[in-house]
Order: structure tokens, then C-alpha cells, then sequence
């Protein structure tokens, strides 16, 4: 449909030779005292205006926005790119390949499936630290990723050949969102529609949270679900609530000591104690300019852990010098700098937009921190962190038998275990054991936890000694966040250097491994002559992917592993993460620390937690005398002059000239060609999902719900990591029983995310995390439900009993409480969702990206009348249900309210009555009812481009 525009903002923009189509924001009333953010979803809906989806009165809802209301207006947002990560990226492609195949049995021509809007994937989520601390380390952990991954990389390097638009950035390169800002992000686009070449502000959404961290740049981009992506690649707008901007006043400057790391952790403690879920954050006033683009990405990349949709800080001259810097071109900086000035788009300190709410930061104030032992807003000012660990231990480690009753005050101190609904990861892995205290032990070697101390003996390669509670198992500089900022891993190459020059190493217990997030990293190192003295302390290059910070962190020593099972040890690990979630670094390790990279060398050097850096040493130096982390820490100057003396732009241009390419093991994988993918029935990691079997070009009819059982009865905050399958694959579950089926051997079975291309791995692992809570069973954890195709609705393994009811025909429905589905959107958390057979979710209250994913699926989202549970309402999970009402669906009317009726069945409590109520429909806009009437989203993209 043809643009209307409306506010007659089309205009031309001329930078040097070349002209561009642009539509002037200052063509709408009220845009000057809009917000950066806001400012590029008018933008994005002026250029999309098209009278249906994007409207008049949408602009002009956005152009007078009123800052302190509450979000109640819908709009469509396009982006202007889709970036993904292999975990999630693979079924986006995998549903991109299954649609080919199904135009062409509609009769239709399979190359008309391509993403619509550019989309590039980066290979960074698969690389695991299974070997470190040696020469050859990288090496080797490439070639097990490769042969534990070859079938996907494949099947990306066949999707990376078959599809216009569509780019891969190969195995070892980098971390997407470090490549995302040093190179594929351009902060003002071009394109060519119609004819005419258009120039609009970069935007995306990414597979990956963390895609937050291109805000850095002035890019406004978020993380969402793999079916938004997908929905986003072929042409389908993001809906979204014109949300409230938080205006985060910088002012001061970093003082020294101080790392970007620790900035971020107290900007991220800020904003959760005020509250941003679903909000747009915003940087402003004098003190932006002071703060370097790599500080800015570092606080952008930490936008889920305070729970924002965005983090973003507007376009300066600072932007410009990290595009001329990365080996941007000067006619792509040149339209940045004009774009944004024309459009009003260019930072000005002295200009004060309007905000919802208002928060500011002395940046002068900010002194060292870590974050832990749970989760990243659990600041610890690193003066207190021996006393708050010793505190935080009292939860987590078990005592000797003949341990003393503790003293009041250490239960007191405990720290209560808590998380907010919209924390992704978020559940307790508390235990009821009894909080003792023993009888001091001798110290042996290291300090330990003054209270509780469980000294064991261990012996690996031939070096004896001893391991504690709060021992540190794992030392990892990793991640994003961090391994993208020079100033604090020079700062850590330093920091060895200063160690090693006085003698001290990390402890033998310690797994230490560097995993940076580009190859620019290595360069810089290697120009400063720091990569021997990492290495010196056990620091040697691993991979460059996320690999600690998601889990692939890989085995601890086997040794030390028995040791910690053995006798219940309450280890920990530091590193420059972004996620310390309880369970997801390493499944030996009880305790996460998230610390800027030099403090991560700084505790492998102490090697417990429990350590005080102002009163004890780190060791004896060469001269006898004990060294001081304070010995060793280096200045800011220095650091800076490290900084300009070993990056050069080169660095940028020669590493990403070739980014797409791969080295040699990516250039040589056998590859099928073709238009359509050729599946390998055999294959255990990508398999063809059956979304589109027996479709047709005509829709079948929406029905009403008769019949169904409950699948799972569940409580409040469950989260979409307790709904989607992740982590290790156990043997004995569903997804391991179907793996050894097909011939995989236990040390093959990978994780749930790297098989995340084959449904029916998938569906086996959809609500079998270990700590969902399924209450229709009496004090269980895990995937398990009652099975009433059964006799007596025994238990069993939900999938298992979900296959029972499909063969049966019986529909399922799952009955949830209030904020179902928080945490990070993840698509499979939807997908799963609809494969077990689930026809509607009744609940609360939903999170908005999971609700929307259900319906992309073909789930129908309802919510119990206001007020009411499936507890007051007397469901207990027994009953049959049925509802009525959705087919005034088909009648191009979507109902504000359906009737359920659940009856007693055989297996309910005697006396048992039957239950009515309206539930409230959740399908909250056109275009989601157009997704349901077609069967979901991807039906309905499919039936428009056929």
C-alpha cells in the first residue's frame, strides 16, 4: 500500500553527491520535545504511514505524547534490520526453509520466501571452554564445536547461499553484539524503495536480549522473540505500546579506579530498585559526552538485567569518532552526522526533552563493585564483598554434622531469596537445609568463610590442596558486555602484566579462561605485549563466543568436579558477564560473581570469594614482601595511554574486511544447494517442523474448545525459562530417551539450545525445567503432570502424557496465575507451547511478547475475570473444559469475552461441581486476530506472499 503522507514529510537530503528520500520528523507538532527514542518511532511511522496498519492518528498520538501517562496506544513498529545468534537464529531459517517448501506445494515459487528486511546471523553461542589454560586451546574447542555442530552449520552456510538479505557471520569470529557495533551496525540506513534511495535511522530487533548493546550507538534496537524475528524478516511490523522514557541525567566522571564495569553495575542496581520494566531508558545531559561509545555499549548491553526495553543514548560527536575509528567509510559517517542534525536527532546538553520519569547519576560517586551471588542487580561495594559473602554463604553451604546451632544474628543476615516477575531466570534454588554454623577451622592457605569452613583435599596433576565453600571455580573474562570495552580488558592485561612482574599466580583450582568478543581484541593484545603475561596466570584464549556467561562454560577438572559434588561445596564463579542466574554457568558451581575483567584476574589470584583486597594480600612477590591488589592495580592513565598506543582503526578494517567468509573449516563444509533444503531424515539437529502440513491456500475456520483437559495448573511469575527447553539434556527425560533412540550417544547430546532446529527435541523440553512447579501434583518439581488418559491420571513426564491426549484427539489447556510468561521472550516457549497440543493459556495476567507469541502459534490467550483465579473459581486441573464464543471469530470480530465451562470428570474429588466463568480474550489487535484466524503468524505471512 502506497505511503498517504499524510504530514507531507517527504523530503530530499544532500550529502555530497548523493541525494536521499527522508521524512522529516519536524513535520509533526510536537516532535521537539519528544525524547531521542521516541523521535525514531515517529520516523519509522511517517515512512510506513500507509492508512491500515500505520495511521494518521498513530502519528499524531506519538507527536503528542503525554510523558506521564500511562502506555495505552498501539503502533506498528518496522525495523530496519533483524539480527540474530545461531541458538536462536537456527529455527528462524528452519521456518524459512519449511515455508519454500510449502509455497511450492501451494503451487507457488519458493524464492519468494526471503526476508523482507536485511537479516544477519552470527555464529557465537556454540563455542564451549571444554579445554583452557593451554596453547592449543582455542583450537581445539573449535574443532569439537565443529564436530558437535556440523549439521547446523550446514544447514547456515545452505540458508546463507539460498537467501536474498540474509548473511552469516561464521564460528570464531566474534560475539554478535561486539560485531553488531564494530561493524553491521550503520546508526543511519540506506535503502532503495520504490526507486528511490531513503535514508532512516538504523533500527533492530535481535534473537539475543542483549541486542540493547547497539543502543550504545544510538541505535534503537531490542531484543525479542524468534517468532517477532521471523514476523520481522518477511515484512510484518513489531506491535508495540508507545512506552514511557525514563531521562537518565549523566553529570561528573569516572574517577579513577573506577571501571565501566562498576558504573553499569550501579546504573543497573539504580534503575531496578526504581522500577523500568517495559519502559524506554534514555541518557542525556552534560556528562554524555564524557562517557567513551565502548562505556555506553557496556550500559546499553545491561538493559534486560534492569529490565528496560531499551537503554539507549542519543547520536554525538562521540558516535562519529567509533565509526571512524571501527573503519566505518566517510561518506556512511558523513550521512550519519547530516541525517541526525537535519532530523533533530543530534544530542544538544544544553536541550532537555520531556520525560515520563526522571533519574540521575554523579558518575564521580561510583566506587568498585561486583554483582551476586544470584542475580546482576545484587550490587556488592567491593569493600563489603567479604562480609556480604559470608553472609550470602549461610544459603547455600551445608555444614560438618558437628557443627554448633548458629547465633541469632547469622540467620538475620541471611539474604532473603526473592526475585521480581520480570527477572528472566527467575527462580529460587533455596533449600530448606538448616542454617549451622561449625567450629572455626585452621585457615589452609586461603582465607575462608569465617563461619563455615569444609576444607577437602584434593589432588589434580599432581599438585596437592585444599578446596572450600567459596572457593573460585571459574575465573572468566567472557561476554559481551565487557570483552567489547578496551579500557577495561587493557586494564586487565595490565593488571597480569603488574602480577606476573611480582610474582603471583592463580590458584591451581581455578578454570581461567579469555574468551574476547572479537579478533580485534587478540590484535590489541598482542600490540600491547600483554597476551604472554595472561597467559602466565592461566589466561589463554578459549574461543571468541559468549561461552561462560551462557552456560558453556565447559567441565571443571574432574577432580575438583567429585570434590565439590562429593561434599556439597558451595564454589564459586567470578566473571565479566552479564547473567549470574542461579544454575546457568556452570552446574557445579552454587555461587555467580558478575566482576569487571581485571577483578576477574583479581580473584583468580585470591582464589575464594571470601577475600578483603584492602587488608589481605594476594600473595608474596618476588622480594618475600606481600603484594596488595592496590600493588597492582593500574592507573587510568595508563590504561588510556595502552589504549592509544596499540588500537588503530587497521584493526577494524582488516578483521571485518572479509567478515562473511570463514576460515577454512566453514569454507569446506559439504553444503547443499538448491532452492529448497534437502532434509536429512537422519538428522538429530535439524529436522522439518510440521506448522504447514496439510495446509491449504483457504483457512480453516476458527472452532470452539470442547473437551480439553489441563496440561499443567500453575502458579504466579512462572517464566518463559521455566517453560522453554534449555540447558543440559538428561538422559532419562523425553528429549535424551529420544536422542539414544536415534543413536546419540549420552557425551553427544549437546544442550537444548544447539538443537533447537529439531522440534522434536524441542517439544520434549518445553515446561521440563527442574524447577517448574505443575500443581496439579503434590509437592513435585520438574516436567511432570497427571496423565487422565490413564486410569488413575498418574504421573508422568508432560510430553509423554501431552503424546497420550494427541493420539486420543483431546485438546489441552494450560491454567497459569499472574505475570505467565515473564522473563526473556524466547520462541519455543510459544512453539512448544502449541506442538504439546495446547489450544489455550488461562491465566492472570500475561507478559505482552509472550502473550503475542502464543497467538503467533495459534494459542489462544485468555485471562480469568478480574479478580478471580483458577483457585477462587474452584478449578483444580481435574476437570474437562470447554469454551465457547471464538468463532465470532470467523465473522471478522474478535469477542471481548469467551464462556468457559469446566465439568467434573472421573478423576475429580467426589461432590464436585461444575465450574462457569467469561474469560477475558486477549487478542488485542487486528492484526493478531488476522495471525489466529489463519492458524498463526507464519500461516498468515505464507497465504499473503502466496
Amino acid at each position: 500500500m502506497a505511503n498517504p503522507n499524510s504530514f507531507d514529510s517527504k523530503d530530499t537530503l544532500s550529502v555530497g553527491d548523493t541525494d536521499y528520500t527522508v521524512y522529516r520528523i519536524d513535520k509533526v507538532e510536537g516532535h521537539e520535545r519528544l525524547p531521542f527514542s521516541l523521535k525514531v518511532l515517529l520516523e519509522n511511522l511517517l515512512r510506513t504511514e500507509d492508512g491500515a496498519n500505520v495511521t494518521k492518528e498513530q502519528i499524531q498520538s506519538l507527536g503528542s505524547w503525554v510523558a506521564d501517562s500511562e502506555p495505552s496506544t498501539e503502533i506498528q513498529f518496522s525495523p530496519a534490520r533483524v539480527v540474530m545468534q545461531d541458538f536462536t537464529g537456527v529455527p528462524c531459517i528452519v521456518d524459512l526453509a519449511t515455508m519454500r517448501e510449502a509455497v511450492a506445494e501451494l503451487g507457488g515459487d519458493p524464492k519468494k520466501i526471503n526476508p523482507l528486511a536485511p537479516a544477519e546471523l552470527v555464529i557465537d553461542h556454540s563455542v564451549i571452554a571444554d579445554l583452557f589454560g593451554t596453547a592449543d586451546a582455542l583450537e581445539r574447542n573449535v574443532e569439537i564445536e565443529y564436530q558437535r555442530n556440523g549439521e547446523r552449520y550446514q544447514f547456515l552456510r545452505w540458508g546463507q547461499t539460498a537467501f536474498d538479505d540474509f548473511k552469516v557471520v561464521p564460528p570464531g569470529t566474534g560475539i554478535v553484539h561486539q560485531v553488531n557495533i564494530e561493524n553491521l551496525a550503520k546508526v543511519t540506513y540506506s535503502r532503495e524503495f520504490g526507486g528511490e534511495l531513503t535514508a532512516y535511522p538504523d533500527t533492530v530487533v535481535g534473537t539475543d536480549s542483549h541486542t540493547t548493546m547497539v543502543n550504545g550507538l544510538g541505535v534503537l534496537g531490542w531484543g525479542v522473540g524468534g517468532i517477532e524475528a521471523e514476523a520481522a524478516m518477511l515484512g510484518q511490523p513489531v506491535s508495540m505500546l508507545i512506552p514511557r522514557v525514563v531521562g537518565f541525567k549523566l553529570t561528573g566522571s569516572i574517577p579513577a579506579g573506577v571501571t565501566a564495569t562498576d558504573v553499569v553495575l550501579t546504573i543497573t542496581d539504580m534503575l531496578r530498585k526504581h522500577g523500568v520494566v517495559g519502559k524506554f531508558v534514555e541518557f542525556y545531559g552534560t556528562g554524555v559526552a564524557s562517557v567513551p561509545l565502548a562505556n555506553r555499549a557496556t550500559i546499553g548491553n545491561m538493559s534486560p538485567e534492569f529490565g528496560s526495553t531499551a537503554a539507549i543514548f542519543p547520536i554525538d560527536d562521540v558516535t562519529l569518532d567509533y565509526l571512524r575509528f571501527t573503519g566505518r567509510s566517510e561518506e556512511q559517517v558523513a550521512l550519519v552526522e547530516a541525517y541526525s542534525k537535519q532530523q533533530g536527532l543530534w544530542h544538544d546538553p544544553a536541550v532537555e526533552p520531556t520525560y515520563s520519569e526522571y533519574m540521575e547519576l554523579d558518575l564521580s560517586t561510583v566506587v568498585p563493585s561486583i554483582a551476586g551471588p544470584k542475580r546482576p542487580q545484587d550490587r556488592i561495594e567491593l569493600t563489603n564483598a567479604k562480609q556480604q559473602f559470608s553472609a550470602d554463604l549461610q544459603n547455600y553451604a551445608t555444614a560438618p554434622e558437628q557443627a554448633a546451632e548458629p547465633e541469632k544474628d547469622v540467620v538475620d543476615e541471611a539474604v532473603e531469596d526473592t526475585f521480581p516477575a520480570s527477572d528472566p531466570a527467575s527462580f529460587s534454588a533455596d533449600t530448606d537445609e538448616e542454617l549451622v554454623a561449625p567450629t572455626p577451622a585452621a585457615p589452609t592457605g586461603v582465607p575462608t568463610a569465617s563461619r563455615i569452613s569444609q576444607p577437602v583435599t584434593v589432588e589434580v596433576d599432581g599438585e596437592t590442596f585444599e578446596l572450600d565453600h567459596g572457593h573460585v571455580a571459574i575465573a572468566a573474562i567472557t561476554s559481551c558486555t565487557n570483552t567489547s570495552n578496551p579500557s577495561v580488558m587493557l586494564a586487565a592485561g595490565l593488571l597480569a602484566r603488574n602480577a606476573v612482574e611480582k610474582g603471583l599466580s592463580s590458584k591451581p583450582w581455578v578454570k581461567t579462561t579469555m574468551a574476547p568478543g572479537s579478533k580485534v581484541v587478540t590484535d590489541y593484545y598482542e600490540k600491547a605485549g600483554l597476551w604472554g603475561d595472561l597467559e602466565s596466570l592461566g589466561f589463554y584464549l578459549v574461543g571468541y563466543g559468549c561461552t561462560t556467561c551462557i552456560g558453556n562454560s565447559g567441565p571443571l577438572k574432574e577432580e575438583i568436579s567429585a570434590s565439590v559434588n562429593d561434599n556439597d561445596l558451595a564454589v564459586t564463579a567470578v566473571l565479566s558477564g552479564n547473567r549470574n542466574f542461579e544454575g546457568r554457568i556452570n552446574p557445579d558451581v552454587k555461587m555467580n560473581y558478575l566482576a569487571s575483567p581485571p577483578l576477574v584476574i583479581a580473584y583468580a589470584l585470591a582464589g575464594t570469594m571470601d577475600f578483603d583486597f584492602d587488608t589481605q594480600p594476594l600473595g608474596k612477590g618476588k622480594d618475600g614482601k606481600d603484594v596488595f591488589l592496590a600493588d597492582i592495580w593500574p592507573s587510568a592513565d595508563e590504561v588510556q595511554a595502552t589504549i592509544d598506543s596499540s588500537i588503530d582503526t587497521e584493526m577494524f578494517t582488516t578483521q571485518y574486511a572479509a567478515v562473511f567468509d570463514g576460515d577454512e573449516r566453514w569454507q569446506n563444509l559439504p553444503t547443499p544447494a538448491g532452492d529448497v533444503f534437502e532434509w536429512d531424515e537422519q538428522s538429530t539437529y535439524v529436522r522439518k517442523p510440521p506448522y504447514f502440513e496439510g495446509m491449504t491456500m483457504e483457512t480453516t475456520p476458527v472452532a470452539d474448545i470442547t473437551g480439553a483437559r489441563v496440561l499443567a495448573k500453575l502458579g504466579d511469575s512462572v517464566t518463559t525459562d521455566h517453560i522453554s527447553p534449555a540447558g543440559s539434556i538428561k538422559a532419562d527425560s523425553p528429549a535424551g530417551r529420544y536422542l539414544t533412540e536415534h543413536g546419540v550417544d549420552r557425551k553427544d547430546f549437546n544442550s537444548y539450545g544447539s538443537r533447537r532446529g529439531n522440534h522434536e527435541v524441542m517439544i520434549r523440553g518445553t515446561f521440563a525445567n527442574i524447577r517448574l512447579k505443575n500443581l496439579l501434583l503434590d509437592g513435585v518439581e520438574g516436567g511432570y503432570t497427571r496423565d487422565f488418559t490413564t486410569a488413575d491420571g498418574e504421573q508422568a513426564f508432560i510430553y509423554d502424557a501431552s503424546a497420550n491426549y494427541q493420539a486420543q484427539g483431546t485438546p489441552l489447556v494450560v491454567l497459569g496465575g499472574k505475570e505467565y510468561g515473564s522473563g526473556s521472550s524466547r520462541d519455543w516457549a510459544a512453539k512448544g507451547t502449541s506442538l504439546l497440543g495446547v489450544k489455550a493459556v488461562i491465566t492472570e495476567s500475561f507478559e505482552r511478547i509472550h502473550r503475542s507469541n502464543l497467538i503467533g502459534m495459534g494459542v489462544v490467550p485468555l485471562q480469568f475475570p478480574v479478580g478471580e483465579t483458577w483457585e477462587s473459581l474452584g478449578l483444580d486441573g481435574t476437570e474437562s473444559i470447554s469454551i465457547t464464543g471464538l468463532t465470532e471469530l470467523n465473522e471478522g470480530r474478535t469477542p471481548k469475552t469467551v464462556r468457559v465451562v469446566a465439568e467434573p470428570t472421573e478423576h475429580s474429588p467426589e461432590g464436585k461441581q461444575t465450574v462457569e466463568f467469561d474469560a477475558v480474550v486477549r487478542i488485542d489487535t487486528p492484526g493478531e486476530a488476522d495471525y489466529y484466524r489463519n492458524g498463526g503468524i507464519l500461516q498468515y505471512v505464507l497465504r499473503s506472499l502466496v
